[in-house]
């Protein structure tokens, strides 16, 4: 190991190593600590780790927060292992809206604040700012969580307040939020439109818009993280005669490419 170049023993043997071990060779010395923290790691470290064998449920009720294994082999789930919540909540005060990568995007609900949280490494980061930024009403937001080309994670934020629509982007790399132009339709402002949370594919995230009544407009809002141009795409046929309640789902084949698919589900009509 002493002859091994430093980069061999980062970057092809830490790389294949647990989150929360790879923070702790973080404490190894300052040249570990930067090499860890560069994004070309980070990339690699994310693609080594999304394997089936390496797969989580992270669980959070009233009391606790526990990360229990998939068992790929059986369909089953191995012994839980209880995580500390490193801010400070109340309970049942915590919403995931957004994941990726094993990093997540949570709401604290009593001050609506946004944080990215590592459940595995405790690591967090609050995104909220002194002028209103990072901060989600829960029927009016919609959250994305994405990289981009550079490697650089952000959350995209859709906000509307009073009729005004507001699109902004966080990145983690330089720490700061910025504005960025909607061109599209201005009726999906009205809170009568329901927004899923963004599902990150291909370069592209992608959120249902529905019109909250049976019969309504339902479209689905593709946004490039590269371009960060927004564009509309028709929905497949749906049901005419109930609730259609929509789920986008990832799909990754065996040549790891990927692709979207929009499941709808149709619900019982209310009254």
């Amino acid at each position: 190991m002493a002859d091994l170049p430093t980069h061999t023993i980062v970057f092809e043997i830490l790389t294949r190593l647990p989150a929360k071990d790879v923070g702790r060779s973080k404490s190894v010395c300052k040249q570990w600590y930067a090499l860890l923290s560069t994004q070309d790691f980070v990339r690699i470290h994310c693609s080594r780790s999304v394997v089936s064998s390496n797969q989580r449920v992270l669980l959070i009720d009233d009391l606790t927060c526990s990360v229990r294994p998939i068992i790929s082999n059986n369909n089953d789930y191995g012994p839980s292992s209880i995580v500390t919540f490193p801010f400070h909540h109340q309970n049942n005060d915590v919403s995931i809206l957004s994941h990726l990568n094993g990093l997540l995007c949570v709401c604290l609900n009593h001050t609506y604040e946004l944080l990215l949280w590592n459940p595995t490494t405790t690591a967090f980061k609050r995104l909220s700012t002194p002028d209103s930024h990072g901060f989600y009403i829960n029927n009016l937001d919609a959250i994305g969580l994405y990289v981009d080309a550079d490697d650089d994670y952000k959350v995209l934020h859709i906000k509307r307040r009073s009729g005004v629509l507001g699109v902004y982007v966080y990145s983690r790399e330089v720490d700061s939020w910025r504005n960025i132009p909607f061109i599209t339709r201005q009726e999906y402002l009205s809170p009568h439109f329901n927004w899923s949370a963004g599902t990150f594919c291909g370069g592209t995230l992608y959120f249902t818009v529905c019109e909250c009544w049976i019969g309504g407009t339902n479209v689905v809002i593709c946004f490039d993280v590269n371009s960060e141009q927004f564009k509309e795409i028709s929905f497949p046929p749906v049901p005419s005669n109930g609730i259609v309640f929509t789920i986008l789902d990832n799909l990754t084949n065996i040549r790891h490419k990927e692709k979207i698919r929009i499941r709808c589900i149709e619900g019982e009509t209310p009254g």
